[in-house]
This record gives structure tokens, C-alpha cells and sequence, in this order.
């Protein structure tokens, strides 16, 4: 999920656009992943990131991510090569992930961090809220707003139930304390939907997942609410399909892809006023509240007040909404546009 999908699918889609775009990660697995097709144009690369600019010798670097030792290599690097650098913030820069592990950024921040972001031709944004917190810290670039692509599905979730059929709302997602996983345990703790049942699904460390299987217990929610570890291809496209209702009660967001996948498969979506998607609201594709347990638990008892039909009605003006406005070519589209701008521009500065 999350950069790992939408980089893999913006090259993708880029090198149908005629640009050869060259797909480098950290660990080696843009070598071996099953999102990188081998096809003309997109190129996975691996070894020392040093000979990997050298040899493939871009026109522009697009950067995803920032505190890691590599991105400060690559910010490194792109100014001895005089390369222009896009940089992705990827939300590392909301005020959430900012509290998270506070100190030990605030060191890096003074460092290095924001000498490499201001260095950068431009920044990145999904979403106007994560430009503004950008804007908030004072960097010099440009901070360009563009959403991340999502793929659409040709299923749509069928909401075909029996009367006495449970119905189910699914979280999809990293199983991290950003995702307010525990507050929403709490919340259907006290909301208590009957004909309900919740699937959580998604990687996540063994002491934390240990944690979340406790706080159900407790709560004695074993028959309503079950943790099935993550899914991938099929059964994740199963999991969404077979969902009357998507919830992410996350604390921070940039974006939110999964939001976009869970409305692209015709499913309505439950989330927090900590991500960008007002537009739930305005399309009537949704619910927000605020991301604590009492306003979590409100949320799922309008969710399951709402009739099947209107639920369905949701979900397929949610589906509509992501074919307009977040499918992949108009995006790639528009980043390839941005890339030739940033370069000509670079290029006269030379």
C-alpha cells in the first residue's frame, strides 16, 4: 500500500507517456516487485545509489519521502550532478507525523533536512491541507498540489445482502498507532452495531497487532470484530468488494490512497476530519468526524442507520467521483507536464 502502489503506478503510467523512468528503492524491491511491470519505459534499478544516478543519468529527480539516510544522499547527489530534484513529502511534514519521534527530528531538521528541502526544484503535495503544512514551516520551493492516481476497478461492491445477513465494514490499512486503530476498537466498543461486523486487514508490527487482539478481548468483541492480517491482489480486491462500508479513523493523512481504492471499488467511506477528503461530504460519497472514539462511535451508528439502497447510492457516486478526478493517466499526465516545466527551467538557470 501506500508509496509503494502509487510511485510503482505513477512510473508505470509515466512510461506510457513516453518517458523512461528509472525505479530505485532503498531495500532493492523495485527489482522483484509484482507492481513493476517489465515494460518499455520502466526500468527497475538496484545497487549503490551513487552509481545509480551515474549510470542512468536522469533529467530529473523525483524524490519520495524525507528523514531517511538515502533521501539526504540523494539530495546530495542531485546538487553535484546539478540535477533538478522533485521531492514528495509524502505527509512526513503534518503536524502528527512531526510530534511522532519529535526529538530525534527536530535534530535531523536542523542538520540536514531543511537545507535538502530547500535545495529541491519543487515539492510535492496530494493534497492542499499537506501543501499548507508545508507552507507553515517557511521552505523557499514551489509546493505543487497534485492527488495521488488510483486504479478502477471493473467490480463494483454489490451491497446485495439478505435481510439477516451481516453486513461488514472493513479497515484496510498499515496497522500503526497513526491509523487510530485503538480508538476506533473503542468506538465500536461503545456503539455496539448489531448485524455488523468489523475485518480488520493489514501489516503491522507483532507487538502492536498483539496489542490490538488484546483491546478486543477485553472489550469481549471477539464474535463482531477480527484481525486477518493483510491482502494482496485478489483477495484485497475481495475484501473491498465484499465491504458495505470502509472505515480509516486515522489521526494524520496526507492523502489517503486506500480512501480513493475503498470509493473506486463503490464502497462508502467513514473518516476522520485529520485527512483531506472533505469531499466526501460534498459528493455524499461518506462521513467525517473528528478522530476520537466518541466521535468515531457516532460516526458508525449513522453509518449503520443508513439503509442499503442509500449505501449503495454512496458508493456509486464515490465510484463516479474517483473516475473524474484521481485516474492515473490525467495524473501522469499532469506530473509529466510539471517534470518538463521543472527542467526547461533548470535548464536556463545552467
Amino acid at each position: 500500500g501506500g508509496p509503494s502502489v502509487s510511485v510503482s503506478r505513477l512510473g508505470a503510467e509515466l512510461a506510457r507517456n513516453g518517458v523512461t523512468v528509472g525505479l530505485w528503492a532503498p531495500d532493492g524491491s523495485a527489482m522483484t516487485s509484482t507492481l513493476v511491470k517489465k515494460e518499455t519505459g520502466l526500468l527497475p534499478l538496484a545497487g549503490n545509489l551513487k552509481r545509480v544516478v551515474r549510470s542512468f543519468r536522469p533529467d530529473i529527480v523525483h524524490d519520495n519521502g524525507i528523514w531517511l539516510p538515502h533521501h539526504h544522499s540523494l539530495a546530495r547527489l542531485a546538487a553535484h550532478y546539478n540535477l533538478p530534484r522533485m521531492v514528495s513529502i509524502r505527509g512526513m511534514l503534518e503536524p502528527w507525523a512531526l510530534a511522532h519521534k519529535r526529538v530525534k527530528k527536530k535534530l535531523a531538521w536542523l542538520a540536514y533536512q531543511k537545507r535538502d528541502l530547500n535545495r529541491a526544484a519543487a515539492l510535492h503535495a496530494t493534497a492542499d491541507s499537506e501543501a499548507e503544512a508545508i507552507a507553515n514551516l517557511g521552505l523557499l520551493p514551489k509546493v505543487m498540489v497534485l492527488p495521488n492516481g488510483v486504479d478502477i476497478p471493473a467490480v463494483a461492491a454489490s451491497h446485495s445482502r439478505a435481510p439477516n445477513q451481516p453486513r461488514t465494514a472493513l479497515f484496510l490499512s498499515r496497522l500503526h498507532p497513526k491509523k487510530g486503530l485503538d480508538r476506533l476498537i473503542d468506538a465500536w466498543n461503545a456503539a455496539r452495531p448489531r448485524g455488523w461486523r468489523l475485518r480488520i486487514h493489514g501489516p503491522g508490527a507483532a507487538g502492536y497487532c498483539d496489542e490490538m487482539a488484546r483491546r478486543i478481548a477485553r472489550a469481549g468483541l471477539e464474535r463482531q470484530v477480527s484481525l486477518e492480517g493483510p491482502v494482496y491482489g485478489a483477495a484485497k480486491t475481495q475484501a473491498f468488494i465484499s465491504a458495505d462500508a470502509f472505515l480509516l479513523p486515522s489521526h494524520s493523512e496526507n492523502f489517503g490512497i486506500v480512501v480513493a481504492e475503498a470509493l473506486a471499488h463503490g464502497v462508502p467511506v467513514l473518516t476522520t476530519t485529520a485527512t483531506p477528503w472533505q469531499i466526501l461530504e460534498s459528493e455524499s460519497c461518506g462521513w467525517r468526524v473528528s478522530p476520537t472514539s466518541a466521535a468515531i462511535a457516532r460516526g458508525l451508528t449513522a453509518v449503520v442507520a443508513t439503509s442499503d439502497e442509500t449505501r449503495k447510492a454512496m458508493g456509486l457516486r464515490g465510484r463516479a467521483l474517483v473516475k473524474r478526478q484521481f485516474a492515473w493517466p490525467a495524473i501522469a499526465s499532469t506530473m509529466r507536464a510539471t517534470y518538463q516545466s521543472i527542467v526547461e527551467q533548470s535548464r536556463v538557470m545552467a
